[in-house]
């Protein structure tokens, strides 16, 4: 008879390969019953979590384009021509052929990037020597996105390896008029004036700043089988009170997780907060209903959608009813259940002690994480309000979670929130509930 062994590698923290090999035995030497069945139980296990293998023949399993990284863009100030930017991102599942998103998407003239490097960050402004690497748009280093457009640059040789830090360096000739970027970074970039991308160095880089500039998103090229996973959110999915240049922001606490989970294969992970984001009214920022086709729904390999936004509808006193905000999650999930994605819910957590805290903010608060909990339309749900909340006063944050605002979080309770999700409801591997 034949016995198939399985053998399971990793060449990196986020990747698995397996191998078939098939023994001749000798009948008398064939492994007792229960052994064989355990044999084949795990076989079965690892096919499922692993998706197919290599043919005998070597060909090679599909594979497609997965988000690493991504921000959501809104306007920041007014575009400087002939400075540079030195951009500092944190990927979150490995691959290769990586590419770079820029945007112009609140810009309202053509803007132009002539130079665009990609490398590994060492230290500060610092790369890593030989990281630096140009980017190309059709072949060409020049590019130019009109008004509310975005770009995706060619695919870069060689490996981006989980969880690393990524260097994104760009320059425009003629910025101006309103700047498409993300101000509430949690990281240190750098910038500069003239044309210093192609520079290793950290000499040219004297200035710092805690914002992303025109860079939207990354992509990296993975095993079919690996999917990724947005937090669609406001300041505290930004990451808005937790440690600047850590990484501690609850999605990077999930994205930890994720890298070595068993129980599903995403590995990409996308924040798609913005500070004072509301699920139904534009404010600064588009609302979430308005801004998800671009930041959430145009990322490749995404899965699911964790939906954690409402408090600041309901704390602004506008009026918005437990209903108003239900309506506007069925709206969204109802989209994102259309594009062939998961819905998880989270819970709106507790927020006394802010300054627009009232009984009437509460109830409704009540209300709707009540609805969330019963399941609603969603495929899951995960009760960040539980997993935040003071045993001594419900209403109330954790005072270890708590930052001192009372409405957000400090690196441990980033990572209680984080650890309430089960990662086995962001797999969808049976598509979204109907």
């Amino acid at each position: 008879m034949q016995l198939i062994s399985l053998r399971v590698t990793s060449s990196s923290r986020d990747t698995w390969e397996a191998t078939l090999n098939t023994t001749t035995l000798h009948p008398r030497r064939t492994p007792p019953r229960g052994i064989r069945l355990r044999g084949l139980f795990v076989l079965a296990l690892l096919a499922a979590l692993l998706g197919p293998t290599p043919s005998a023949a070597g060909t090679a399993p599909p594979r497609h384009d997965v988000v690493t990284w991504a921000t959501s863009a809104f306007r920041l100030g007014s575009g400087v021509p002939d400075r540079a930017y030195r951009l500092v991102v944190h990927t979150s599942v490995g691959g290769d052929r990586m590419r770079v998103r820029l945007s112009n998407a609140f810009g309202d003239r053509p803007l132009t990037f002539d130079s665009v490097y990609a490398g590994l960050q060492q230290e500060g402004a610092a790369l890593v020597p030989g990281s630096n690497r140009r980017v190309t748009f059709d072949g060409r280093t020049s590019v130019t996105i009109p008004p509310g457009g975005l770009v995706l640059g060619d695919p870069l040789p060689g490996r981006v390896r989980a969880r690393t830090n990524l260097v994104v360096s760009l320059h425009s000739p003629d910025a101006g008029g309103p700047a498409t970027g993300h101000r509430l970074a949690m990281q240190t970039s750098y910038l500069t004036q003239g044309d210093h991308t192609a520079d290793e160095s950290a000499v040219p880089w004297t200035r710092t700043v805690t914002s992303w500039f025109y860079l939207d998103a990354v992509t990296v090229r993975t095993p079919a089988r690996t999917g990724a996973v947005v937090a669609l959110g406001d300041s505290i999915t930004d990451g808005w009170e937790s440690t600047t240049d850590l990484n501690r922001r609850w999605p990077d606490h999930l994205s930890r997780r994720l890298q070595h989970s068993l129980a599903t294969t995403v590995r990409g992970v996308a924040n798609a907060g913005i500070s004072a984001n509301k699920v139904l009214a534009d404010t600064a920022s588009p609302s979430a209903l308005n801004r998800l086709d671009r930041d959430v729904l145009s990322h490749p390999g995404v899965r699911t959608v964790l939906l954690f936004e409402g408090v600041n509808d309901l704390k602004a006193h506008t009026g918005v009813t437990a209903q108003d905000l239900i309506d506007g999650y069925r709206q969204l999930t109802d989209r994102v259940h259309a594009a062939g994605h998961c819905v998880v819910a989270a819970t709106i957590a507790p927020f006394k002690g802010w300054s627009e805290w009232d009984p009437e903010g509460e109830a409704v608060r009540q209300e709707v994480n009540a609805f969330i909990r019963s399941g609603g339309p969603f495929d899951a749900v995960a009760d960040f309000d539980r997993a935040v909340r003071s045993p001594d006063d419900p209403e109330s944050v954790r005072p270890e979670y708590d930052n001192g605002d009372h409405l957000h979080f400090t690196d441990e309770g980033m990572r209680a929130m984080a650890d309430e999700v089960r990662l086995k409801d962001l797999e969808c591997a049976g598509g979204p509930r109907r």
